[in-house]
């Protein structure tokens, strides 16, 4: 406030006049946003200094003038500064005699200044100035701001309040209005009470001492009960309408979180998959790796092959050498040849001992690789049933699908039928439709959760069964590299005896070298060896070409049911897409839906408060044709009593004339 004195003085001081001590006293003292300068005299240099100040001033909210004795240049100064001035919410003018001049600048002030909500004028004069007032009352009309007016003892006659009728009518903010103590009359009570349907905002009008018949006071206090109920009403429809948003903002939420959830989960999914992408092609890569070794064994064991037969080659070359030699010894090879084929028998029933416990094994490992094929057909089926399971949840969700839509179209016809009861109560309505809408919410988010708990199950049982499968993969490749190392200890036990056979045969041809026929059966001896050692290597070379080829073909399979696996994933992944894409339309659809619904009620509120008000505006003119009617009835009485009272004077006077009239002397007396 201390500036706002010293701006003070520099303007009253820059105008030639000296400032008020009284005015200068009042700033010290007066509470931060409010200027009080009641029951001071303000000169003309003084107004001039405030309205300049005010037209700057920022601080101010509320400005009391209350019988100041203003002039009316003073008066006009002030108000021009308050047309600028946007911060001003109360301005108290009481008892300063305000004359026409006063009025239009009141009229200028109320035309251009947007923020003043209060305005006091009591105790002035403005009735007395019609035009100035008329004006007045024009720029009342085109006012959006002003929301209390006091125009008590103003000398307003019944035109006046014609004025003021017809400014009510257009004005849009005015809640209050007090015109007591004024000169309304009859005529300006009736014109006031028909310009209160066309309002809707005001909801006090104070009429007291006007002269103004009970009838029309009643009739205006009707009005602003009616004014009353449709801002409480108004108030309570933009509270619920603020409730009903923050609870579809709630659901929106609400649905975005599940949306968002479920998305993550089918993220997951696909990373689980790319994951079990990744691991089938390491065991594949294992699975070649692992043939790649066993090719390289086969290709070592052709090369001893070739090295056998180039000794063989060899020896064969030797025996020829030695034939020669021999001839002396065949009697002593013949002893020895027949002992050389027991020994010949012995070892071939050993041969033929073991070639039994090979294929015995062959047999046992093949054995198991049918029980393994078993198992992973076994696994198959489990996977089929799986995929069973799953053909039927999404069955089960198309039909929860079609029970949402006619749950939908239920709560369509219920709605209908909900419209049609809000007619007779709409309050009863829109609490049913509210438990509706809370029970179809509520009954939707456990549809969503139990298929979400389905699918979660239906992933488990899915990973349980890939686990079994790996395991089982696990366990036919442990057989395999079993069956595998056993084929090479066999291998090398037969390496081995072929390898001590034969140096037997070159330590009994060193010592039958003298021999012929001893050396001959060797050397037969030894070819047969040969033949059945590659008869033996020729079973074992089929037989690893078999394994080979069921290796492949297992191979084979299982890339087979790599791919169907990726197809079915992709399969699942695309349909479990399709039913978040047909649930986020079911989802919008009830969201427009509940658009729709809300838009419904909020046309029947529309229609009830258009129909209530209606009603009002219908009572209101019943109530003013029924006053006109009784006033009629009564000046209609009025006439009637006056006539009566005109015909006995007038019988009366008849009476006295002939009574002293000459006539009546002359008549005989009855």
């Amino acid at each position: 406030m201390e500036e706002f004195r010293r701006t003070y003085s520099r303007l009253c001081k820059e105008s030639g006049a000296e400032p008020q001590e009284t005015v200068l006293q009042q700033m010290h003292q007066l509470p931060q946003g409010r200027l009080d300068l009641a029951t001071q005299s303000l000169t003309v240099d003084t107004c001039r200094a405030l309205g300049k100040l005010l037209q700057k001033e920022a601080l101010l909210t509320e400005l009391v003038l209350s019988d100041c004795m203003l002039s009316e240049e003073g008066a006009v100064l002030l108000l021009q500064g308050l047309c600028v001035n946007t911060i001003v919410r109360f301005l108290d003018l009481k008892g300063n005699n305000l004359r026409a001049s006063g009025a239009e600048a009141l009229a200028k002030l109320l035309r251009q200044n947007k923020s003043i909500q209060s305005l006091t004028l009591e105790w002035n004069s403005l009735g007395t100035w019609e035009e100035a007032f008329a004006a007045f009352c024009g720029a009342l009309a085109a006012n959006g701001a002003l929301r209390q007016l006091d125009l008590r003892n103003n000398q307003i006659s019944h035109k006046g309040a014609e004025e003021l009728a017809l400014a009510l009518k257009s004005n849009t903010s005015l809640q209050q209005l007090d015109l007591r103590w004024n000169h309304i009359g009859l005529l300006g009570g009736r014109a006031l009470v028909n310009c209160l349907p066309s309002n809707r905002t005001l909801w006090k009008l104070e009429l007291a001492g006007n002269s103004i018949p009970g009838d029309i006071l009643r009739a205006v206090e009707q009005a602003m009960d009616h004014n009353q109920d449709r801002q409480t009403a108004f108030r309570e429809s933009q509270a619920r309408a603020h409730v009903l948003s923050k609870e579809v903002r709630h659901l929106r939420e609400e649905k975005s979180k599940q949306f968002l959830d479920l998305m993550e989960t089918i993220d997951r999914q696909r990373e689980e998959m790319v994951r079990s992408s990744k691991a089938s092609a390491a065991r594949v890569g294992q699975l070649q790796e692992a043939l790649n070794e066993r090719h390289s064994i086969i290709n070592a064991l052709k090369a001893k092959l070739q090295m056998a037969e180039a000794a063989l080659a060899l020896s064969e070359q030797k025996a020829q050498d030695l034939g020669e030699l021999l001839a002396t010894t065949e009697q002593e090879q013949r002893s020895l040849a027949q002992r050389q084929a027991k020994e010949h028998r012995l070892e071939q029933q050993e041969a033929a001992e073991r070639e039994s416990k090979l294929l015995r094994d062959l047999s046992a490992a093949n054995e198991k690789n049918l029980l393994l094929q078993n198992q992973v057909d076994e696994l198959e089926r489990k996977v089929k049933s799986q995929q069973d399971q799953l053909f039927l949840t999404r069955q089960e969700l198309t039909n929860t699908a079609a029970e949402l839509k006619m749950r939908a179209v239920q709560a369509e016809e219920r709605l209908e039928l909900e419209k049609k009861r809000s007619r007779q109560s709409l309050e009863d309505a829109e609490h049913l439709r509210f438990k509706e809408v809370e029970h179809m919410t509520r009954h939707l988010e456990e549809s969503e959760r139990a298929m979400q708990e389905r699918v979660q199950r239906l992933e488990a049982v899915r990973l349980s069964l890939e686990e079994e499968l790996s395991r089982a993969k696990a366990a036919a490749l442990s057989e395999r590299s079993q069956a595998e190392e056993e084929l090479i200890k066999a291998k090398n036990q037969v390496r081995l005896e072929e390898q001590q056979r034969l140096a037997h045969l070159e330590e009994k041809l060193r010592l039958l070298a003298q021999a012929r026929d001893e050396a001959q059966s060797a050397c037969l001896q030894q070819k047969q060896v040969v033949a059945d050692a590659q008869a033996r290597a020729s079973q074992l070379g089929r037989q690893v070409e078999g394994l080979r080829r069921r290796l492949e073909e297992l191979q084979q399979e299982l890339s087979n049911k790599d791919q169907e696996k990726a197809a079915e994933v992709t399969r699942v992944r695309l349909e479990l897409q399709e039913q978040n894409g047909r649930l986020q339309a079911e989802l919008t659809a009830q969201e427009a839906l509940k658009e729709k619904a809300a838009a419904l009620e909020r046309q029947l509120k529309v229609i009830a408060s258009d129909h209530r008000e209606a009603l009002l505006d219908r009572e209101s003119e019943n109530a003013s044709l029924r006053e006109k009617l009784r006033l009629k009835q009564a000046e209609i009485a009025r006439i009637r009593d006056e006539e009566a009272q005109r015909a006995s004077f007038l019988q009366n006077a008849v009476l006295a004339y002939v009574q002293g009239s000459p006539l009546r002397t002359l008549s005989p007396q009855k």
